[in-house]
């Protein structure tokens, strides 16, 4: 395979100059190896000849593509310019049928003679009651194209298609390909391919392209993900390996009066058993000597704002200082209105710093971090500028860190000799298998339980219809003097979509509450106007917060119990989780309807119904997962995986990237660096395939 990704896909035969470089830009195929590893999406049976009178009987609106063989009888050229068309007569004898083409027609004309023996395949159908072909593929009965078993349905672009480059194109080249070499070489190391009983390289390209069996192709799609997958797990183990070998860390051996204190006299509630285990791993993290890059994933509600603080006060203990960056100025005001209000007695000094902070208090700030004098800030990205300084900046908590890039996180490092140790929180919970790909490199804890008290929210499914039933609900709710949030999808009015818009909604909402304040908010609105009806709502002056997922993150309302989700169809599961999460924060007993349209999809019904059967987050991101696949997960692949993914899929091949885990931790500790002769291919194609052009790889 090495020789062949060096061999330019133009020298292929059947592809020349001109269909390289249409194949190079639409499809990235660059080499021969290129082309073997764009495998077919689907394929077609050419292992039986039909005749047309069985197809006369047979034929049916879903007949699949068959083949017969025969000769044409007679063509004709019909129409003139754009609705020109060739019609051929097409006999073998037990019956008639007409091929019809629509393009190149005049190339089809030249090409085809009358009493020469043909196959053709294609989709039959009736039009007028005359068994039609449209566009069939035409082969001599000795071309390499007809009769054999089973035909590669490849994944191609319009483009492609309009330059004459299709499915058999490329299917042709790829025969072409692997007539003309004996043997493709084997990548992996050999001690793999026979302790995961895989079948070879060379037997997995062939069998991928021309399946002999079904159980051959089986075999070869499990090889091929199987590799795609190893190469991955081998790339993070060995970067995690790398940073926790190389990354000297701040020594944090000390437990203060700030930790004792607080957990004596400050800390609210007990903590879970699943919060105290992420404590005890990030202790242990701190007496390393190693720099820390822990992920916490935890659910909505689970405490982990909590650890982060204890894990900082840790640090303040220790004679450091310590920061918390969050994506959104919300976010970051609630995290330091917590932080503030939880240490107040201690005498912490804890500051905050945004796009929104005065002159004066950025000044402040500026002078207590060089002094030391300030133990936690608190802000969005502000805290990476340049002009904000810290004497020893020692342990840095990331909130939702997908909404972050990987050159901004960066920036955190050069604010200390010594990198700070690093504590990720997501409140998105990310399936397993994708925590291991996406996040391989970085130590992973999660809090899985939530504090004692703390009611699983009812979640119902409801059609537009019942809203008259939903309102007098919700106004029950607010009799008992609690708050309701109703969010909706879009702000303007879209008619195409026909969505319930935002404007449209609050006038619907106010005119079914006329004694309740409404409050109003959406991404579009200036920031002090969003403030403003933001913080009506938390007071409790506003008893209805209408506004779009603007509130998904960041907003603290335990007095709110009701949470509508107008057109729930159009959120995605793991969206429609977080905007659950805003209710539930307190002691009563929380709603959750959504609302949708009366006639849904199977699919669609499957979906909403994940989010009616279960509060477990995990559930619900490992069903988001398999039902739609892994996409973007609300930002954690914005950097793209290190390598392709031409046939493996995260959301459904969790046993083959839990195997190939293993494999590449048990090749990496016989053979840390690859450096052994029996790796030596292996390595090879794991420095040709990585894509990266920076090395974040250090960086969580």
């Amino acid at each position: 395979m090495l020789r062949l990704a060096q061999t330019d896909i133009k020298y292929v035969k059947g592809i020349g100059p001109t269909r390289a470089s249409l194949l190079e830009t639409e499809l990235g195929l660059h080499t021969a190896a290129d082309l073997l590893r764009h495998y077919p999406t689907a394929y077609l049976d050419r292992s039986k000849t039909y005749t047309i009178r069985s197809l006369h009987d047979d034929a049916t609106d879903n007949m699949p593509h068959v083949q017969v063989r025969g000769r044409f009888v007679a063509f004709n050229v019909l129409g003139e310019g754009a609705k020109m068309r060739l019609v051929g007569l097409f006999s073998d004898g037990t019956a008639s049928m007409e091929c019809v083409w629509f393009k190149g027609v005049g190339a089809m004309r030249r090409r085809l003679r009358t009493g020469n023996d043909y196959i053709v395949f294609g989709k039959p159908s009736f039009f007028n009651r005359t068994l039609q072909m449209s566009h069939p593929d035409v082969d001599s009965p000795d071309s390499v194209d007809a009769g054999a078993s089973i035909h590669g349905v490849y994944p191609l672009t319009e483009k492609l298609r309009q330059r004459g480059i299709n499915s058999r194109v490329i299917g042709s080249a790829v025969r072409q390909l692997l007539a003309s070499h004996a043997t493709i070489a084997e990548t992996l190391p050999q001690s793999v391919v026979e302790s995961q009983g895989l079948m070879s390289l060379d037997s997995a390209i062939r069998n991928i392209h021309i399946p002999t069996t079904p159980r051959d192709l089986s075999a070869a799609r499990e090889r091929l993900k199987f590799e795609e997958l190893f190469l991955i797990q081998t790339d993070t183990v060995m970067r995690a390996r790398r940073r926790r070998g190389q990354t000297a860390g701040y020594l944090m051996p000390h437990i203060g009066r700030w930790f004792n204190d607080f957990y004596s006299q400050c800390l609210p509630f007990a903590l879970t058993g699943a919060q105290k285990r992420v404590m005890k791993e990030v202790r242990a993290d701190l007496l390393s000597g190693r720099q820390m890059n822990r992920l916490v994933q935890g659910d909505v509600g689970s405490g982990k704002t909590i650890v982060a603080l204890m894990c900082m006060l840790l640090a303040v203990d220790n004679g450091f200082q310590a920061c918390l960056m969050a994506p959104t100025e919300i976010l970051a005001t609630q995290h330091f209105q917590t932080i503030s209000s939880m240490t107040a007695q201690l005498g912490l000094n804890v500051r905050l710093l945004t796009g929104s902070t005065k002159t004066k208090e950025r000044r402040l700030i500026a002078t207590q971090l060089a002094e030391g004098t300030l133990h936690i800030l608190v802000g969005t990205h502000a805290v990476i500028e340049d002009k904000v300084e810290f004497r020893n900046l020692g342990f840095a908590v990331i909130d939702e860190q997908h909404r972050f890039g990987v050159a901004q996180r960066a920036r955190l490092w050069a604010k200390s000799v010594v990198p700070p140790h690093v504590l990720v929180m997501t409140a998105t919970p990310i399936p397993r298998t994708l925590a291991m790909t996406v996040y391989g490199d970085l130590d992973v804890s999660v809090i899985d339980e939530l504090p004692p008290g703390r009611k699983p929210v009812v979640t119902v499914l409801r059609a537009q219809q019942q809203r008259p039933a939903v309102f007098k609900a919700a106004r029950q709710q607010i009799d008992l003097g609690h708050q309701i949030y109703i969010v909706y999808p879009l702000i303007d009015e879209n008619d195409k979509l026909e969505l319930e818009s935002l404007e449209k909604g609050y006038d619907d909402v106010c005119g079914a509450f006329p004694d309740i304040d409404v409050a109003f908010v959406h991404g579009r609105m200036k920031p002090a106007e969003k403030d403003y009806q933001m913080q009506k709502f938390a007071s409790g002056k506003s008893r209805i917060l209408v506004a779009t997922t603007v509130i998904e993150v960041g907003v603290n309302v335990p007095n709110a119990t009701t949470m509508i989700i107008e057109n729930a169809e159009r959120f995605g599961l793991s969206q429609l989780h977080q905007l659950r999460g805003r209710v539930g924060r307190g002691a009563d007993r929380s709603y959750c309807v959504l609302m949708s349209k009366q006639n849904l999809a199977k699919e669609t019904r499957k979906r909403l119904e994940v989010m009616t059967s279960t509060t477990d987050g995990f559930v619900i991101a490992e069903a988001d997962m398999a039902m739609r696949g892994p996409g973007d997960i609300e930002g954690t692949m914005q950097s793209g995986l290190p390598f392709d993914l031409k046939i493996s899929n995260l959301a459904t091949d969790g046993i083959i990237i839990g195997r190939a885990r293993e494999a590449a931790e048990k090749l990496l500790d016989s053979d840390p660096t690859l450096g052994s002769p029996a790796n030596a291919v292996f390595a090879t194609v794991l420095r040709n395939s990585t894509r990266r052009t920076a090395d974040w790889s250090m960086i969580s």
